[in-house]
């Protein structure tokens, strides 16, 4: 099939200036650039309009979803085209049987829950095969994921690992790069990285830089000990040579906000010292993750079920208070940085405590007649861990600044169940239309830059992000001047303004407001 789009500001990905012209799709790949009056089978009138590569977006959770709901329309009406599952540390695989329970209960606060799959896999290939064989609504890229690896390896126990579980943590990692992984993740206040060292971290990225592949971090510290926790990250890149990338790079807390500049000065250290660094972050002040990390970290060791345990112990909770008002050297301390009153629950499990949904966690604590502290102990417990959250912790005019950072691009992070941060329907259409169109904090160009090419280089993914004869059609049509994000922390499940096409391996999927809904995707295997 052939399709024309004609009479488009074609805007490339280079980062070059825009210029007027046709493009032909042949199949699922550019086959043209410029004045084409060739016959086709579909013909797009792009005038007054941009036509740009699809978005890619580097860090996704939709790994279960995915397999549930493979469209996942919710991306692709922000004009995502390619995501990047298997963040954080913790996804879908590799999962032991033996851990397969565990383990749900685990990621169920960023990933959701189902029983509509199998999830008897066991190893990453396989885990892909399932989406492969399910279709996929748009392109997958997959990450392998250090608490993952580390859960084979050594079970899910709260201690540093020995050298011979690293040795057994690198043949994992190895066998997970050569089924086509893009690099290894790690999120570091994430139960079971948390526990590890940095020198496990650093033997297993040896192996991620033989493939050429990315480490990507959400790194130790985002608050009061973050220069410390880059220094390690850095350090991770320099002994190991891998390539490094910060997951939703920010500072949380305002007592935090003083070390933007020294966390900026660092990036421009290590590439100095010839360290590649990239980042991803999304352009809101408040981020979103599962409400179990406000728990000190002791409190998981041994995975969910022994958290439960201590969740119904009234000495646990004492010592878990104690923490969470006092702190612990090293950890972040949400309830320290954002505040009882900045924390909202933004889904659950179960029916039985819906009606919390969208409440900070004092005004749990009134609903429930109890402390906050005790009354979101019972809603964790009661929900199996099964909780997500937004908590609020930064300025609109530190967004802005990193925003503008050449190691920047953008992202969503966004988690797809319950009432969701807006971010998961609406980070792209954001940038363009605050960043670019009314504030002009960006070029056209050079925000498009950062959401195709930009992406697709710091992770390796090949033949996308740029409008090139040969490339895959992956391509937008936007109206710059209706663009906008239109979800808000209050009513998030909103789709945005301005995408009018979505072309994803030449097949049009969404087309004037209208989503068709088709598997055109593909999940990509670093080769």
């Amino acid at each position: 099939m052939k399709i024309l789009i004609k009479n488009g500001l074609i805007v490339n990905g280079n980062n070059t200036v825009p210029f007027l012209g046709d493009l032909l799709i042949e199949n699922n790949l550019i086959k043209s650039i410029g004045k084409i009056d060739e016959v086709a089978d579909k013909i797009i009138d792009a005038k007054g309009k941009i036509v740009c590569p699809g978005f890619i977006d580097t860090h996704s959770h939709s790994d279960l979803m995915i397999l549930v709901n493979p469209y996942n329309e919710i991306k692709i009406r922000q004009g995502i085209t390619t995501e990047v599952l298997g963040q954080d540390g913790i996804s879908m695989a590799p999962l032991p049987k033996k851990y397969v329970s565990s383990w749900r209960k685990n990621i169920a606060g960023l990933d959701g829950e189902s029983d509509e799959i199998n999830w008897e896999y066991e190893t990453t290939d396989n885990y892909l095969k399932m989406m492969e064989e399910n279709g996929v609504g748009l392109n997958e890229a997959y990450l392998v994921p250090h608490g993952n690896i580390r859960m084979e390896a050594m079970g899910l126990e709260g201690r540093p690992a020995t050298d011979e579980e690293i040795k057994k943590m690198c043949e994992i990692t190895r066998r997970e790069m050569e089924v086509g992984a893009f690099g290894l993740s790690t999120g570091l206040i994430y139960i079971p990285c948390a526990y590890s060292e940095t020198k496990e971290i650093i033997e297993m990225c040896k192996v991620v830089a033989e493939f050429d592949g990315v480490f990507v971090i959400h790194q130790r510290s985002e608050a009061d000990t973050i220069v410390n926790s880059m220094r390690e990250v850095i350090e991770i890149g320099k002994k190991s040579g891998v390539k490094i990338h910060f997951s939703h790079f920010k500072v949380c807390g305002k007592s935090n906000w003083k070390y933007l500049d020294e966390m900026l000065n660092l990036l421009e250290e290590a590439r100095k010292e010839g360290i590649e660094v990239s980042f991803d972050q999304y352009p809101y002040a408040a981020g979103s993750t599962m409400l179990g990390v406000i728990l000190p970290p002791w409190a998981h060791a041994g995975g969910t079920d022994e958290l439960m345990k201590r969740l119904e112990n009234s000495d646990c909770r004492n010592k878990m208070i104690y923490d969470m008002e006092n702190g612990i050297l090293g950890w972040d301390n949400f309830v320290e940085f954002a505040g009882l009153d900045q924390i909202f629950v933004t889904s659950v499990k179960t029916e039985k405590n819906s009606d919390l949904i969208g409440k900070n966690l004092l005004e749990i604590g009134k609903i429930r007649g109890k402390d906050p502290y005790n009354a979101t102990f019972d809603l964790l417990l009661e929900e199996e861990n099964a909780v997500g959250m937004v908590d609020f912790y930064g300025l609109e005019e530190h967004v802005i600044k990193i925003l503008k950072r050449p190691e920047q691009n953008v992202c969503t992070d966004g988690l797809l169940t319950g009432k969701p941060h807006p971010r998961a329907y609406g980070s792209f259409p954001r940038v363009l239309g605050r960043y670019v169109r009314e504030q002009k904090i960006l070029t056209i160009e050079e925000a498009i830059f950062k959401m195709t090419k930009k992406a697709a280089t710091s992770f390796g993914i090949k033949n996308r992000g740029v409008i090139e004869e040969g490339y895959f059609a992956d391509i937008l049509v936007i109206d710059l001047e209706e663009i906008i994000d239109k979800g808000t922390y209050v009513d998030p499940i909103q789709y945005p303004k301005g995408i009018n096409y979505v072309l994803i391996n030449g097949n049009i999927v969404l087309e004037n407001g209208n989503y068709h809904k088709v598997l055109a995707g593909e999940v990509i295997r670093k080769k």
